[in-house]
């Protein structure tokens, strides 16, 4: 399967170039891959660009889930984290990612300094 950059997942989304958008959705018309970094690079494109908030950042995981044409890497692992960006809009989505990975592979509890980010479960502030 093929793969997209975050400049084409972003073109997707914010569809801010018509151009762009329009070969960017023949592009995956047959099924493209996105993997976790391409997703995380983004979010931080949304947040940081676009001032989206937590809550549209997890929306928009939420479309790109359940996106016919696109496969996101440990999709279920996204899926858990988009559930506990809702419940902890304060603590970024790579923390959430993170830990959601660790679980997935039973290591946790998760060791942080951070105080925000010790209050999800499956983490230790240290």
């Amino acid at each position: 399967m093929r793969a997209v950059d975050t400049n084409v997942l972003v073109r997707l989304l914010v569809r801010d170039d018509v151009e762009q958008a329009r070969v960017a959705d023949e592009y995956i018309k047959s099924g493209a891959w996105v993997s976790l970094l391409v997703l995380l690079e983004t979010v931080w494109v949304l947040s940081v660009r676009y001032e989206r908030s937590a809550s549209q950042l997890a929306r928009t995981l939420d479309l790109l889930l359940d996106h016919e044409s696109l496969v996101l890497q440990d999709a279920e692992v996204v899926r858990r984290a988009s559930e506990a960006l809702r419940a902890k809009p304060s603590v970024g989505l790579a923390d959430l990612l993170i830990l959601e990975h660790a679980r997935q592979h039973g290591h946790t509890p998760m060791a942080t300094f951070d105080r925000g980010f010790a209050k999800v479960d499956g983490t230790i502030r240290l």
